[in-house]
């Protein structure tokens, strides 16, 4: 599709994605799981042959930025820093914008989230980026060096070529109450409870039943079991040019439909005030687990804890799946080989530095800045996470890295479009009329796909 076809689409349906919101989307959250509010901003207000115009729609990586210049007082170029908020669409809409007018104040590096990133990385606007292999010395062997997870590479690969990385790694797993397992079932040893949950979603369900005899939840809402679901599909929702619904997708009509018959979960909608009332033990009724990854415990969970904070604790979710995350790209736009070295150096400082030193190993330590002590997080590279103090407290002490390195491992991509946000959205929002009984499958089903083709031109 287009560039100019893409940019008409998103104007479209950013009215949908804005109704949509929390049912069991991905758009208003940063990389880091936060509603993104911030407005445009930037650090200077011209572009020349000593500036990189960085674009980004949270502060995150324009902060990262920031200290990397000061780490690196030789590193003499200006950085232009403009971010816009994603909410409903704007920073794809004004990123596109400037993409296509180019000149000097194109955007040199950018940053897209998993919702939409496919958009630049294999589809319209790919042909703005160029191969980090021709921005990065030695490219290749600093890659497999940081063993990167193969299923963000592949989500960054330009026809064979690696135009895309992220330094954020968002392999999930499943975040559970302590005291809630060892009242069901005598222990909240991670490994037992693996085996109680999964795999399979047959086993969650099973589970589910013995904790609503406790009186508990197995978990808040649909959305939460949503984004896992979706991403054990073995084909996208759209297939050599046509309406695909995978099996492993349309069986969450079923699972959903158990989790809302049998009394399974407390009917929260993510990033709602139920949902972060759940996370705090004073919803309806206590909720056992929520999935997700690192991002979800450090940045959401934690600040809406309450009691609850120090009972939790992780382990494999009952189908591997991953949850956001952020890619950093490099434009064709950047004039000159200097600025392009200057791109690069700030793109493997974010991406595939594994030393100390490196932008990922302070992000997974918590010590980005000096004196002060961050949220730890996951990181892209393996290597690093391995190297890496993952206690946290809020999980009673746990190393996280034990769980979320081998989530990371077994996630995968293969089944993700660039439409994914979009229509992610429709069909759960389609499966919620389901079981609240406004409408059969069959109906439900024939409307999803009838969406599809309205907005998107697809058919069967």
């Amino acid at each position: 599709m287009n560039k100019k076809k893409l940019i008409a689409l998103l104007l479209a349906s950013v009215m949908s994605v804005s109704l949509l919101a929390g049912c069991g989307n991905d758009s208003g959250t940063s990389s880091t799981g936060g509603e993104s509010n911030t407005s445009s901003s930037s650090t200077s207000s011209t572009s020349d042959n000593k500036t990189i115009n960085v674009w980004s729609f949270t502060e995150e990586i324009p902060g990262a930025i920031t200290r990397f210049k000061e780490m690196n007082p030789s590193f003499d170029w200006d950085i232009n820093i403009t971010v816009v908020s994603d909410q409903d669409g704007a920073y794809e809409t004004a990123l596109e914008q400037a993409l296509l007018a180019g000149g000097a104040n194109a955007p040199h590096l950018f940053t897209a989230e998993q919702a939409f990133v496919l958009k630049y990385t294999q589809g319209g606007f790919s042909g703005d980026l160029i191969p980090l292999k021709d921005l990065i010395p030695d490219f290749a062997s600093k890659l497999a060096a940081a063993d990167v997870a193969q299923y963000a590479v592949e989500v960054g690969t330009r026809n064979g070529d690696i135009v895309g990385l992220r330094f954020q790694e968002t392999g999930s797993c499943l975040i559970y109450r302590r005291s809630l397992a060892i009242d069901t079932w005598g222990t909240d040893d991670p490994a037992e409870i693996s085996k109680i949950v999964g795999p399979g979603w047959d086993k969650f369900l099973s589970a589910a039943e013995d904790l609503k005899a406790k009186g508990y939840s197995i978990v808040a809402g649909d959305g939460d079991v949503f984004k896992a679901a979706k991403d054990g599909a073995k084909q996208g929702w759209i297939t050599n040019g046509k309406i695909t619904i995978d099996p492993l997708r349309e069986e969450f009509f079923d699972l959903a439909m158990a989790l809302h018959e049998n009394d399974y979960m407390n009917g929260s909608v993510d990033w709602q005030d139920n949902w972060y009332a759940d996370m705090g033990g004073t919803g309806i009724r206590p909720v056992f687990s929520f999935l997700g990854p690192a991002w979800l415990i450090n940045y959401v969970m934690v600040g809406n804890a309450g009691d609850t904070f120090g009972d939790w604790a992780i382990t494999d979710s009952p189908v591997p799946f991953t949850w956001g995350g952020t890619w950093v790209m490099g434009t064709t736009h950047i004039d000159g080989d200097d600025k392009r070295a200057a791109v690069g150096q700030i793109i493997e400082w974010l991406t595939l530095d594994t030393t100390e030193d490196g932008f990922m190993y302070k992000f997974a330590n918590g010590t980005l800045n000096d004196g002060v002590t961050g949220a730890k997080d996951t990181v892209a590279s393996a290597v690093v996470m391995a190297k890496s103090d993952g206690t946290l407290e809020y999980l009673g002490g746990q190393n996280m890295y034990d769980y979320f390195i081998p989530a990371a491992a077994a996630a995968k991509s293969d089944n993700w479009i660039e439409y994914d946000r979009l229509i992610n959205d429709w069909f759960a929002d389609q499966v919620r009329q389901y079981y609240n009984g406004n409408k059969t499958k069959e109906q439900a089903i024939a409307d999803f796909k009838q969406r599809i083709t309205d907005e998107l031109g697809f058919t069967e």
